[in-house]
């Protein structure tokens, strides 16, 4: 089908050296314009960031520093891409939560004027979201083919909890999943143990998230100024990060850790 435009409707994804919107940096940027007639225009711009790469996000996204040192920074192209984006409405898949943002912090870091007034933003991820709720009542929906009857009682929820993950695993039996890293897989199997793997989204040092295990089994802040650090390297550095944390308003369970892990880097060993 085609769209009904009253004005060009420009798609666009970015690339970035991290999820940090103030922080990081555009890589790479592509817009796809449609305009009013159909015509589509397709752009790509590899940008010099001006800041390192990380690791983690080259293996995200492929690109390394060796890929864009030869790059135009945002402020030499970044006019050229207004200019392109010049009365169009915006659609992208997160764009509301990210590439909006991080796209218009680039333009006022660099005093580009653009202007977000009068313009359509069209996520289509959080459409996708709403159409087909990530609730129970929408999951039985889904997987069942039902509606959920007296939703919200716990022994209705429970029951109807049983019956969509029977119908997940017979669903998506035999169906293949990527990861972020394009690990492939076929992880939706009648095994507790493989779904207890992948029901998580990071392997959690304690129960809450606040803190994760990294790829070499290190616990590492999954919050705040220290996100994506040890731990250990944090309270070496500042013990008294220790100290807030044991004053905040964490669960005992992450204080609980972060007392072992304290311990641990003085020869001590407490069981979790």
């Amino acid at each position: 089908m085609e769209l009904l435009l009253k004005k060009p409707l420009a798609f666009f994804d970015l690339e970035t050296t991290g999820l940090n919107i103030t922080e990081d940096r555009v890589i790479e940027i592509s817009i796809l314009k449609i305009q009013t007639d159909g015509k589509e225009e397709l752009k790509t711009w590899r940008i010099n960031p001006g800041i390192p790469i990380p690791e983690a996000s080259v293996q995200f996204h492929g690109i390394t520093q060796q890929d864009i040192e030869q790059s135009p920074v945002f402020k030499v192209i970044g006019k050229e891409i207004a200019k392109f984006l010049q009365h169009c409405d915006l659609a992208g898949y997160n764009a509301l939560k990210f590439d909006i943002p991080m796209l218009m912090e680039e333009f006022l870091r660099n005093d580009i004027d653009f202007d977000l007034k009068n313009r359509n933003l069209i996520d289509v991820q959080n459409i996708f979201m709403k159409m087909e709720p990530r609730t129970l009542k929408g999951a039985v929906r889904f997987f069942c083919g039902r509606e959920l009857e007296n939703a919200h009682s716990a022994e209705a929820d429970t029951l109807a909890t049983y019956d969509v993950l029977k119908a997940m695993i017979e669903k998506y039996r035999d169906q293949e999943y990527e990861d972020n890293l394009g690990n492939k897989s076929k992880p939706v199997v009648n095994d507790m143990q493989a779904l207890h793997l992948f029901s998580q989204h990071h392997r959690n040092a304690d129960l809450a998230g606040q803190i994760i295990y990294d790829s070499e089994n290190r616990e590492i802040f999954n919050f705040g100024k220290y996100k994506g650090r040890t731990v250990e390297e944090v309270f070496q550095q500042e013990p008294s990060y220790y100290d807030w944390m044991m004053k905040g308003s964490f669960p005992l369970y992450t204080k609980k850790l972060i007392t072992a892990i304290k311990l641990r880097m003085f020869g001590k060993n407490v069981k979790m």
